[in-house]
Order: C-alpha cells, then structure tokens, then sequence
C-alpha cells in the first residue's frame, strides 16, 4: 500500500507531517519549517496565507500544547530505553544516558510538533464556522 494515499488532504496527518494549515491544509503553519533553526523555532504565521485562519485562536492557546509535548517526550524516551535495551543490549545506566541525550536532541522537532497537533485537535479542515476566516 502506498504511503501517500494514506496521507492525503482532508487527514490530520497531513497537516502535521507537511507543517500545513488545520482548516485549508494550504498555507504553511510555520515560518521556519527547520526546527533546528533555533531563532525561529516557534515563530508561526498570524494567520494562513490561503483561508486567512488565525493561528493564535485565543491569548496563550499553544500553552495548552505542554502536555501534547509531554505525552511525546513519554513516547519518545520509553521506545529510545526499548531500543537501547532489548536490540542494542546496553546497560540500565548507559540507556538513561542515551534516553537523555535524545530527548535534548529531539526538543525542537517535539517542540513544533507539539504545536501543529495541538492547533489539529481543535480545528478541523474545511470548517467554515469559524469566526476568524474570512467572509
């Protein structure tokens, strides 16, 4: 089966994965979509370029993706101690290391992510009910 049909337009995915709009899955959500550009790191459109969709829904709406961001942080350091266990067959201690040193690694990719699922959960594509699209 191929990968793309599955994340197409119209699936939350896409909008994650490509860095795109939740309601047009058009305009980019992010200005700098490397997140190892660290100045830029959070910067995000005022709104999308195609829809017009407000990205900041409400004052400190993405204080809210914290716990998106905790949730992948969990993911992410229970498969790296997985991993570094069972198929690399490291030691209880040099698993923590390496559990450590890719949770520092991954914060910025964790970090837009959090964000670009957070807006997801709230806004849906296509919604045309919203108060902050244009007329």
């Amino acid at each position: 089966m191929n990968n793309k049909s599955l994340i197409k337009k119209g699936n939350k995915l896409y909008s994650i994965l490509n860095n795109k709009c939740p309601n047009c899955h058009e305009g980019d959500f992010y200005v700098d979509k490397n997140p190892f550009h660290l100045k830029k790191i959070l910067t995000i459109h005022e709104k999308c370029s195609s829809c017009n969709l407000k990205y900041m829904l409400e004052p400190s709406f993405y204080h809210g993706a914290m716990y998106v961001s905790y949730g992948l942080s969990i993911f992410t350091s229970i498969i790296t101690f997985l991993i570094s266990i069972l198929i690399i067959k490291l030691s209880l201690f040099t698993s923590f290391i390496v559990v450590i040193l890719a949770l520092i690694g991954l914060t910025p990719v964790m970090l837009k992510l959090s964000r670009i699922i957070y807006i997801n959960l709230f806004v849906g594509f296509g919604e045309k009910n919203s108060t902050d699209l244009k007329p």
